[in-house]
């Protein structure tokens, strides 16, 4: 390996290194701007100047001066102190004297960077610029006076979300970061822009004025609005959930986050259930007490046969909660338990035949990709955006059955639906056949309905015929858009012997008792039912039921959740719930006492043991399974695979789940969405 000097001590580097990242190496901190190690490099910053030798007595950027073997780099010179001196004295001539007021005030690069490396004075006199303020939508608040023009943002937007909506125009003093022609950000990831801009030129929208960085409790936990299981971290101010921001996970989501996992927080405070309510004799909800609520549907949980009682869980769910739902309905001998709301044809089979088994960062070395009934950039941007960085490398080639639409990257489109995988194109064949490491990724769009079994075992069939699944390569990947999914089929949360299914219990006359575990996504309304409803939002579930009970929003509970490829995480509590609200596994346990079938578990510590024990996958935290093989050709059942269309079953990402829909911020993201499709339709 080539080795350089960084102050005198010799360190080897990997070859087209920058000497940026071989000062890091040496443990130099380099100051910057416009450098970030997942974008481009820009090089117009010049605050990571160094001296090196040989070259020029003359000051270098670092960020985009590649390392050589013998080379000599020093970053504490006089000359180096006196060249970033000047270069902060220039970036900060315009910059406005907006510390109190800005919201980046305590997170700021700027006020960091010139506290350590900045002269203490000013030569300037003259008048500063002013720029006009962009509506860049309902996620970017600007102040574009305070920009230094590191085109982080422009970068990240057009390289990462394939979304070129925002650029510079003009030249000298005149230059300004602007989108075109005044139009929103359209892209699922357009706050990241907020959290690379360094100095507050954008910032977060929703949480202007909201709080200071020094005031908020942080506390390390797991989002849970798409199926990814990213890595967040959720700033508390009393009993309220003030921002979210993304945690670095490689294997997950990078560092970056989408809009709806980072916005939605404001969902949290509004349409809350806050107590028990149960329906009165004359059709109306009234407020009740915990012991009145609960001794009514143990009431009617004793009385009903117990083939006529059942529970569906919803998609916001811990692992717990379902766990405690299975056991009491188990316990009392109903086979009607279901956690699949879309009616999916999962959850027979091995393990692996619902896994995202390339796992979310594996999924970049795939050299061809077929995407069947699933729309990645709005089921999961995040998922979409490595799509889009394997396609900028050249190592993916990309193939779509199902519903057009823009994922920002070119794809073969191959056919609408199941007519296409009765008889796949030559073309799609070959380019899988093809492939080193092909990869399948099946979306729930293709996997509900009556043709759904039959439609995982063609793709499975394909899969095996082209050798998806082989020796150290594992390319059969389902895309869940529920965080609970996965951890409920691991642990059986699946019709037993002779038992229904979500959608079929739903129906008229088909059960006495029914209840929704946090279940908002299905239509329960024709069922007559005598209907349970436990969860966080007034929201669809809670509309029709007859009991409700309040449960704990996902920030507001330990749980575990296991992502699509079938990570488990643990979340943590950041809050308390609202009200009278408890946490859901805790009302399954006194409810199971009041039916005399108490549950063997008083604590989350024993609950946890006790799902651990029966299902030891619980117990591997933050462990991504190998790859394995497996017969995938054995997947759901042969079938007439009929004509049916492929549509992702997210048809507004924004307005996805009972959290998303209280929200405001959500609302206007949605109707930003909607407008431009309004407007070419006239």
């Amino acid at each position: 390996m080539p080795v350089a000097k960084v102050n005198g001590v010799e360190i080897e580097f990997e070859p087209g290194m920058t000497v940026l990242q071989v000062a890091e190496r040496a443990g130099e901190e380099i100051p910057r701007f416009c450098y970030h190690e997942r974008l481009s490099i820009a090089g117009n910053c010049r605050m990571c100047l160094v001296e090196v030798k040989p070259g020029p007595p003359k000051p270098q950027a670092s960020c985009a001066l590649p390392a050589a073997d013998g080379q000599e780099i020093f970053t504490d010179t006089p000359m180096v102190k006196k060249a970033r001196e000047g270069v902060m004295e220039f970036l900060l001539i315009n910059h406005p004297l907006d510390c109190p007021i800005c919201d980046q005030g305590g997170e700021c690069d700027l006020q960091d960077q010139s506290m350590y490396y900045g002269r203490d004075g000013s030569r300037y006199a003259e008048n500063k610029r002013a720029v006009e303020e962009k509506n860049m939508g309902p996620t970017v608040k600007t102040f574009m006076t305070r920009c230094i023009q590191c085109t982080r943002c422009v970068r990240f937007i057009t390289e990462v979300a394939g979304v070129p909506d925002i650029g510079m125009i003009s030249r000298g003093e005149s230059a300004e970061i602007t989108t075109y022609l005044e139009k929103n950000i359209d892209s699922e990831l357009s706050g990241n822009v907020n959290d690379l801009c360094p100095v507050g030129a954008l910032t977060h929208r929703p949480w202007q004025y909201h709080y200071r960085p020094w005031e908020l409790k942080k506390t390390e936990t797991i989002d849970v609005m798409d199926g990814l299981g990213s890595n967040i971290r959720a700033d508390s101010k009393g009993a309220e959930v003030m921002r979210v921001l993304p945690r670095v996970h490689e294997g997950i989501n990078e560092e970056w986050l989408s809009d709806l996992s980072r916005y939605v927080v404001d969902g949290l405070q509004r349409r809350r259930l806050d107590r028990p309510w149960v329906r009165g004799a004359d059709g109306r909800l009234a407020p009740a007490t915990w012991e009145e609520a609960l001794g009514l549907v143990a009431g009617k949980l004793k009385a009903a046969p117990a083939n006529r009682i059942g529970v569906v869980a919803g998609d916001l769910q811990d692992a717990e909660s379902m766990k405690a739902a299975l056991d009491l309905f188990r316990a009392l001998g109903s086979p009607n338990t279901d956690c699949r709301q879309d009616g999916s044809a999962l959850g027979h089979g091995p393990r692996e035949g619902w896994l995202f088994n390339s796992g979310i960062a594996g999924i970049e070395n795939a050299d061809a990709v077929l995407i069947v009934g699933a729309n990645p950039r709005v089921e999961a941007p995040l998922l979409n955006a490595r799509l889009r960085k394997a396609w900028l490398a050249g190592k993916s080639e990309i193939g779509l059955v199902g519903e057009q639409a823009d994922l920002t990257y070119p794809y073969s489109w191959l056919g609408a639906g199941s007519k296409t995988l009765a008889k796949l194109p030559k073309a799609a064949m070959d380019f899988l056949s093809k492939a080193e490491r092909p990869a399948i990724i099946v979306g729930a769009g293709a996997l509900g309905g009556e043709t759904g079994p039959a439609v995982l075992n063609a793709l499975g069939a394909l899969a095996k015929k082209v050798g998806v699944v082989k020796d150290g390569w594992n390319g059969f990947n389902v895309l869940h858009t529920a965080a609970a999914r996965v951890g409920g089929l691991d642990m059986g949360f699946v019709p037993g012997e002779g038992g229904l299914a979500a959608v079929d219990m739903v129906k008229k006359g088909a059960l006495d008792v029914l209840f929704l575990l946090g279940a908002d996504e299905i239509d329960a309304s024709a069922s007559g039912a005598f209907k349970v409803y436990l969860g966080s939002h007034g929201d669809r579930g809670a509309h029709g039921a007859d009991v409700i009970l309040p449960g704990a929003a996902y920030t507001e509970k330990g749980g575990l959740y296991v992502n699509t490829e079938g990570r488990v995480q643990m979340a943590e509590r950041v809050v308390f719930p609202k009200g009278q609200a408890k946490e859901d596994w805790a009302i399954l346990r006194a409810l199971s006492a009041m039916v005399g079938q108490t549950l063997p578990y008083d604590t989350l510590d024993q609950l946890r043991a006790k799902l651990m024990a029966d299902h030891p996958t619980f117990g591997r935290i933050d462990y991504l399974p190998a790859p394995a093989s497996f017969d995938v050709a054995g997947l759901g059942k042969k079938g007439d695979l009929g004509d049916v269309g492929f549509a992702s079953p997210v048809r507004d990402p924004y307005l996805n789940n009972p959290i998303a829909r209280a929200s405001v911020t959500m609302a206007e993201l949605s109707a930003q969405r909607i407008a431009p499709v309004a407007m070419a339709a006239e």
